[in-house]
């Protein structure tokens, strides 16, 4: 069974596995370590840099904290299987939960709001006093969300399919069926040709972008989880933010007794007769061990870590074509933090601004025209002084003209303008740090427009571009999430891990992790460690183990309402949550 670790016929590896190598100490790479230790494997794990999570990060700037990553987490509430990862991983243990009544906000060119309530009975009336014209479909959309709430709570996350027996598969497949009708219109339309059906031109382009930025790939399925998940309570923000999370669930992998090496970059993994064997480090020291997993960029693993061997035709189309096709990968996000003087209480939490044509031309890289703003400050108070806010604004970002600006003599760089794209003459190093104050200007400014008061009371602030997070993370083109669903290469990466398990064919004892062995975000990412360890244990002829982490009292959870008070007779808080 090439490329699982174990035998042909699927049975206990020939020669008994003890020790694991990790590389990267993400999410996925801590998820990975933390399975492994609760089932008896040694473990360390090589991390570049000097901190745990990768993305899952943050950084001080003065007296602020600058949140780089959580806006909400999948399973942070109780009543699904994702709730069980975070308790197992010791994330979210001991912690506030805070949640929104309000997925996001999307803020029209002409200053009307559209409030995505995750309640459907809040988010129908509300749609209803914007645009009554449109009853039907609003009415359609509603009543689908409702029905996807139940079908969230028996949705699998603790198993990979790839592992499932006939029988097991069945069973899983048997607990969709009241929810096969709106699971199969909802995949099969995108959410593009779906807000078509409005007549309400705020409407038609606000449903595109419930999810913070433009997706114009996705069906209707992932508006639906997100905003079953939040309806659920269960995709708020963890206190402590997104290093907190990641810190927590490193300290669960040190209590198992894992290991972790931080400034360590891997330059390659070691292969001899076709079986990874170790790593060697960029100071030259070499590192063995029974079993390697790559919970790094998947790019990087292919062509740098393992030079391009291993790659059959189905992985090096996958990795050498598809990869750079457009739209395969999620894109990387230009992200400026400020930390504010003064509170802005009347500001709503999220928020994503719909822009004019002369504000988007502003801002080079973008994809399509439109910021989403966070007063990250509501979100995580503790990370920033009393009576001061932290603004967040981010918008997908193309890194090839930021690139150009970086490396080489002068060239041409790529600006959004009225839908197209031109060339803007460019610099190498210094000309890049220019380009970063003028998108940070220019983000003020429409950040300032829509809040008078926010330029004036700017003390700190940060740009970071996805060339930042290529030397953050070594993530191909910046991206933070790797495969995109529901296109050629998340769904060609699916049909392989089926096919071959979470590695490569013809190199034994070799696992990827992370979200490059899957499709999504954190929970997606924390899963997959589970599912590899899932597949080592398979492969040695163990049972898999796992446990909660009992160490400290369950999550608490707390309700923030956003936006103008529910009409008389409206239901508030949590719909159908567990803890509402």
């Amino acid at each position: 069974m090439s490329g699982r670790g174990g035998r042909t016929d699927g049975g206990p590896a020939a020669r008994p596995r003890k020790s694991m190598i990790i590389v990267g100490g993400g999410l996925g790479g801590l998820s990975t370590g933390c399975y492994a230790r609760m089932n008896g494997y040694r473990t360390r794990i090589f991390e570049m840099h000097e901190i745990p999570g990768g993305c899952c990060t943050a950084w001080d700037k003065g007296d602020f904290t600058f949140d780089w990553c959580v806006s909400w987490l999948l399973g942070n509430g109780p009543g699904s299987e994702m709730h069980r990862i975070w308790l197992e991983l010791g994330a979210i243990q001991g912690k506030e939960m805070r949640h929104f009544d309000v997925f996001n906000v999307v803020r029209g060119r002409d200053g009307r709001k559209v409030y995505f309530y995750s309640d459907p009975d809040r988010l129908e009336a509300h749609l209803l006093d914007l645009s009554p014209t449109d009853a039907r479909v609003i009415g359609d959309f509603c009543g689908g969300l409702r029905k996807f709430i139940r079908c969230l709570r028996v949705y699998p996350f603790l198993k990979p399919v790839g592992l499932m027996g006939p029988v097991e598969r069945m069973r899983m497949m048997s607990r969709f069926i009241p929810y096969f009708n709106v699971i199969r219109r909802s995949i099969t339309v995108l959410m593009r040709d779906y807000s078509e059906r409005f007549r309400e031109p705020l409407l038609r382009e606000a449903f595109n972008h419930i999810l913070y930025e433009k997706h114009p790939n996705f069906p209707v399925l992932p508006f639906y989880f997100q905003l079953a998940a939040h309806a659920d309570g269960a995709a708020g923000v963890p206190e402590g933010g997104s290093l907190g999370l990641a810190r927590s669930i490193e300290e669960r992998y040190r209590r198992l007794g894992g290991k972790i090496r931080y400034n360590a970059r891997v330059e390659e993994i070691l292969v001899e007769d076709d079986r990874a064997v170790g790593v060697r480090l960029s100071d030259g020291s070499e590192h063995l061990a029974d079993i390697v997993v790559a919970a790094c960029d998947g790019y990087t693993t292919m062509h740098d870590l393992l030079k391009g061997r291993y790659l059959n035709a189905e992985y090096h189309r996958l990795y050498t074509k598809t990869v750079h096709e457009p739209e395969m990968v999620f894109p990387g996000y230009l992200s400026l933090f400020l930390g504010l003087r003064e509170d802005f209480p009347d500001a709503d939490p999220c928020t994503t601004y719909l822009l004019t044509e002369e504000e988007a031309d502003a801002l080079l890289g973008i994809r399509h025209p439109s910021v989403n703003v966070q007063f990250r400050s509501t979100h995580y108070p503790e990370l920033s002084p009393p009576g001061t806010a932290v603004v967040y604004a981010t918008y997908f970002c193309d890194i090839a003209p930021w690139r150009e600006l970086s490396t080489g003599p002068e060239r041409s760089s790529r600006m959004y303008r009225g839908g197209e794209v031109h060339t803007l003459p460019v610099r190498r190093g210094r000309e890049y740090v220019r380009a970063k104050r003028r998108v940070a200007d220019a983000l003020i400014g429409i950040i300032d427009r829509r809040h008078p008061g926010v330029r004036e009371a700017v003390k700190v602030r940060d740009v970071a571009t996805p060339l930042t997070q290529v030397r953050y993370t070594g993530n191909l083109d910046g991206t933070v999430l790797g495969w995109q669903p529901f296109v050629e290469g998340g769904e060609t990466l699916e049909e392989l891990v089926k096919k071959y398990g979470p590695g490569l064919p013809g190199l034994e004892d070799f696992y990827m992790s992370g979200v490059w062995a899957t499709t999504g975000g954190l929970i997606r990412a924390a899963a997959a460690g589970r599912h590899v360890v899932q597949f080592v244990c398979r492969d040695d002829g163990r049972e898999f183990r796992s446990e909660v982490d009992e160490s400290a009292p369950a999550p608490t959870h707390r309700l923030i309402p956003v936006g103008p008070p529910p009409a008389s007779g409206a239901r508030t808080g949590v719909a159908s949550g567990p803890h509402a």
